[in-house]
């Protein structure tokens, strides 16, 4: 396991620079080393749970260290989180293993000065029983400290919606994430996928609150199993299904996805009409477009047209539809537990409403009278969900809000939807549905 901790060390201290999202750095890494699977399943366990704990962790060194946190080195800070880690989340690491190997990691690396100052707080840190002192702190900072994650998001959830929902929210966010994937009912049944899934030793079992979805495990390399390759599946969290699901497109229309990459909620909509009728999947940049072009082709999505286009200026030269999905861009809160490290991302998303406003706004033009327009977003902000589609609805005497039907336990009776990764399953999701009515 040390090659597995020093290729994890190595990986920290690159997003800790500011290199790409984990999970795609973690893939590159992987794809390129000679490590066993076993040890790559601890490295990724070890990898995310560190990236994930981050403020747990570094609450706990600052509680423990004599001197002050921003003074420490700062690889040396990794390798201690990474240490921490193992002692407070990895019940199968000795905890006499996750000390000295800390240690080592530390000579591995050329931190000879700080392995005695690692060896000496980890050790301590385990006398003391590995407890975590929450004392003095208010229910936003307990939060914080307790599913690290920063004030800034504790003190919003908590006052948007309240001190338990906020701990359920978060409670959800910390962990592997649920893989689901949306069967492709123009070529094979829920229970015919699950079971060419299971002949390839990969764990499948249909989602049984939701038709077409089937839930993975021990997927490994998904995109290398035959039944990916023949298109017979394309891998979409539940929330994401239930939003095309709230569309309702159905054969023969024609559908617009505004911001369509990768192409999931293209490839849905297209199974639900049977590969009959028309969907426009688009986006502002080509790369991303060829993505809906290439997961197309390989389900066998004939109706699914790609296309360049900017969701902030009118395109003349689409066509008036029946539907039209306007999934915009948001801060992606509700994603979290996929990309821990969105949480640290302190940028000012205060813009974010009056995007997503001009997105819709556009949208809006392209729905046929009597047509559908749902807004949507995957995150947990009322500033981005509520805020953005009630101002909408007050300025559009055209739109009507409606409340689609959607065969899920719990959905909420509303024009708009919150689904909440406790309750629902899926990732954090946001949707709001009108009718064009003149």
């Amino acid at each position: 396991m040390s090659d597995a901790r020093t290729t994890v060390a190595k990986l920290l201290m690159r997003v800790e620079s500011g290199g790409s999202y984990s999970n795609i750095l973690l893939d590159h890494t992987f794809a390129a080393s000679e490590l066993s699977e076993r040890d790559k399943a601890f490295a990724a366990a070890l990898f995310y749970g560190v990236i994930e704990r981050r403020l747990t962790l570094d609450y706990v060194i600052e509680k423990n260290s004599s001197l002050p946190f921003s003074k420490l080195d700062k690889n040396a800070v990794i390798v201690l989180r990474m240490g921490l880690y193992q002692l407070l989340y990895m019940p199968s690491v000795p905890e006499s293993a996750a000390v000295n190997e800390s240690v080592k990691l530390c000579k591995k690396l050329k931190l000879f000065h700080a392995a005695g100052f690692v060896n000496g707080l980890l050790r301590n840190f385990v006398r003391q029983g590995k407890k975590l002192n929450f004392d003095g702190l208010n229910p936003a900072e307990r939060l914080s400290v307790e599913f690290s994650c920063p004030k800034r998001l504790t003190e919003k959830w908590t006052s948007e919606y309240d001190v338990e929902s906020a701990r359920k929210i978060l409670e959800a966010s910390i962990g592997a994430p649920p893989i689901y994937a949306r069967v492709n009912t123009t070529k094979v049944s829920e229970d015919e996928l699950v079971g060419l899934l299971k002949k390839e030793g990969i764990k499948a079992e249909v989602f049984p609150r939701l038709a077409g979805c089937v839930r993975l495990e021990k997927t490994g390399d998904i995109e290398k199993s035959k039944a990916f390759k023949d298109g017979l599946f394309h891998i979409q969290d539940v929330s994401s299904q239930l939003c095309c699901l709230t569309l309702h497109p159905i054969v023969n229309e024609t559908v617009l996805d505004i911001c369509a990459a990768p192409g999931g909620k293209s490839f849905t909509m297209a199974e639900l009409m049977g590969n009959n009728g028309r969907v426009i999947g688009m986006d502002l940049y080509e790369h991303r477009v060829k993505l809906i072009e290439e997961g197309a082709k390989r389900l066998g999505l004939r109706i699914v047209e790609p296309r360049v286009n900017n969701a902030v200026s009118f395109n003349e030269e689409l066509p008036q539809a029946d539907k039209v999905l306007c999934d915009v861009p948001c801060s992606c809160l509700g994603t979290i537990r996929r990309k821990p490290e969105i949480k640290y991302k302190d940028e000012d998303v205060s813009e974010l409403p009056r995007l997503q406003r001009a997105i819709l706004e556009i949208s809006s033009r392209y729905v046929k009278v009597g047509g559908t327009l749902v807004y949507s977003t995957c995150t947990l902000s009322k500033a981005e969900n509520e805020g953005v589609a009630e101002d909408f609805a007050r300025s559009h005497e055209d739109f009507s809000p409606i409340v689609q039907n959607v065969p899920y336990d719990g959905a909420q009776n509303s024009f708009m939807r919150t689904y909440f990764p406790e309750k629902d399953g899926g990732d954090g999701f946001f949707t709001a549905s009108f009718r064009r009515v003149k």
